[in-house]
């Protein structure tokens, strides 16, 4: 079942083919039979009634400096296609979120992955709070004295903008550090969006779990472990990516939340467990499918590809 498939990225010319998910998903793509097509998020408008991408038929091979080539550009009708990936990085800001918008007047007859209306009113680190029981004490707000009193109750905290990503603008705060007063100022300064602060786990020391859910069900798990002196696990900070075993916790946090995930049609999905606790959900641009197949030989990719062929059958 040939399917025509667009990917809504970042720049190609810039993925690491060892570690990009949105590359290890097009190479699934294309050796299943479909046919790709790409193009980045400018490049997507409305145009009197038709939602339209400009961009490049595209192929993808797993050669360092020679990974891919480009067919002749086009304007394309995405209503036209049988899947749409929105795969560009956040920042989870209006430009994303109007895209959403845009992408929701095609599915589900294009099926979009994942589902952009749930996309938006699931962000990382808000979807987490439907779990309350399952997660570290939370607190959002843009109001100093909440963040302080939230200190004074649990002791060291992590203190991170709402939106971000990839671990920037994350910082550990204890007890006596002087600091909050002065980032609450620098982030409301340039920001009008609320924190998110947590009770800081010692378990991220041995590790930040990345588990990959495919349509609600646990495929896999990696562990990222910080580098030196660091509280931030991301891989794109220096986080070292190992190989770790799902653990009776892991499962049974997976099996709370997915129902949830496949009722929203968020298909490809990578939550992030410290010690016993999960923290974020991510469902705009999940990582950590290629590091899972080299450590386990789980091929993902598949695996996600055989649920999007499932619902397009369907």
């Amino acid at each position: 079942m040939g399917l025509r498939v667009a990917f809504q990225m970042d720049p190609i010319g810039a993925v690491s083919i060892d570690a990009d998910s949105t590359f290890r998903l097009m190479l699934e793509a294309q050796a299943r039979g479909h046919s790709l097509f790409y193009y980045t998020p400018d490049r997507l408008s409305y145009q009197e009634g038709r939602v339209m991408a400009r961009g490049w038929p595209v192929e993808v091979r797993r050669v360092k400096g020679d990974h891919f080539t480009l067919g002749a550009e086009a304007e394309v009708d995405l209503a036209d296609f049988d899947v749409v990936w929105l795969r560009q990085d956040p920042p989870f800001d209006m430009h994303y979120i109007t895209l959403t918008h845009l992408l929701d007047m095609i599915h589900p007859r294009t099926l979009v992955v994942n589902d952009p209306a749930w996309v938006r009113n699931s962000p990382e680190k808000l979807l987490v709070l439907r779990f309350p029981d399952l997660t570290p004490p939370t607190a959002i707000a843009r109001d100093l004295r909440t963040l302080r009193e939230f200190r004074a109750r649990h002791g060291d905290i992590i203190l991170k903008p709402l939106y971000g990503n990839g671990g920037a603008g994350v910082f550990k705060l204890g007890m006596d550090d002087g600091n909050l007063a002065s980032l609450f100022e620098l982030f409301t300064g340039f920001s009008r969006e609320p924190l998110i602060v947590q009770k800081y786990l010692p378990e991220v020391t041995k590790g930040d779990k990345r588990v990959i859910l495919v349509d609600g069900e646990c495929v896999g798990a990696i562990n990222r472990v910080p580098a030196q002196g660091e509280t931030r696990s991301n891989m794109h900070v220096g986080g070292r990516p190992e190989k770790v075993e799902i653990t009776a916790r892991d499962r049974e946090i997976c099996e709370r939340i997915g129902p949830t995930l496949r009722e929203k049609g968020l298909v490809f999905v990578g939550i992030d467990v410290i010690g016993d606790w999960l923290t974020e959900i991510n469902v705009t641009s999940p990582t950590g499918i290629q590091e899972l197949e080299r450590f386990d030989g789980t091929n993902a990719a598949g695996l996600i590809w055989e649920a999007i062929e499932r619902k397009r059958a369907g």
